[in-house]
């Protein structure tokens, strides 16, 4: 794999959309992964591919010190606009999940929802968040499963891009217990899973996938990058399957499931 060319990719494609929209569709599994790793006021937070900051607000929100961090300067750009509008003292700075610029065992607590997910390298994402919680302190991922509406839109535009370098993991090979065990290998004492959903929806099939081209990063980019009547074929296929979620033109929700993986650094 080319980890340079992917990572540029993603600091560019990361960059774009408005997120907003879809910042406010993920929150409630930032609240849940804060809750499940005990945050507390006192503690100081790691926010890894940390987007607009939806952990590190639900951990602000505890009374803990928090640093959010992302790999995409625009998503550094809007989560600092964001806390800052909302009265947060949040830290942030650009960083990537695989090269942590911290010292070992600063935090508390390191978690991250729906991003250190996409590092290339799942093993050395795993080990930087480790190596930068204190022993016997937390780490906490969400992940989407290999299932549900999701994992459809995923397989669906994976179509219509570029072939994946070979040797790239699929990101939803983090939602199965055994990968999961293998990455966290050596780093943890204890591993609790547990499979949750996010609820999607939209007043049409057409309104959900606009406000996915307008919110989405990844998709804003891929409007930006294809052959229009490539992309315009794709976005009538995302249509069409959110008329399946539906059944028809009208509103619709739908569950998104993911994974919670809540683990503890050896002491």
């Amino acid at each position: 794999m080319d980890i340079a060319k992917i990572k540029e990719q993603a600091r560019a494609g990361w960059s774009m959309g408005e997120y907003t929209g879809l910042s406010e569709m993920l929150r409630p599994a930032a609240q849940r992964l804060a809750d499940a790793c005990a945050v507390s006021a006192g503690q100081e937070v790691l926010d890894v591919a940390a987007g607009d900051g939806n952990f590190a607000v639900a951990c602000a929100d505890e009374g803990a010190t928090v640093v959010a961090s992302d790999i995409a300067p625009g998503m550094v750009e809007k989560g600092r606009a964001r806390t800052a509008a909302e009265g947060y003292g949040i830290e942030w700075l650009e960083a990537d999940a695989e090269d942590l610029p911290f010292e070992d065992g600063r935090f508390d607590c390191v978690g991250s929802v729906f991003g250190a997910m996409i590092a290339p390298r799942p093993r050395q994402a795993a080990e930087e968040m480790f190596r930068v919680v204190r022993p016997g302190n937390t780490v906490g991922m969400t992940a989407w499963c290999s299932e549900g509406p999701t994992y459809d839109m995923f397989q669906l535009t994976r179509n219509y891009g570029p072939p994946a370098p070979d040797g790239l993991p699929r990101l939803e090979e983090w939602s199965q217990e055994q990968v999961v065990r293998e990455r966290f290998d050596g780093l943890a004492n204890s591993i609790e899973l547990e499979r949750a959903t996010l609820p999607w929806s939209a007043d049409s099939p057409e309104e959900f996938v606009a406000g996915m081209e307008r919110h989405a990063p990844m998709q804003a980019a891929a409007k930006a990058n294809m052959a229009p009547d490539r992309y315009a074929e794709m976005y009538e296929k995302l249509v069409e399957m959110a008329r399946g979620w539906a059944g028809g033109d009208g509103p619709f929700e739908v569950d998104a499931h993911y994974l919670l993986i809540v683990a503890r650094r050896r002491g």
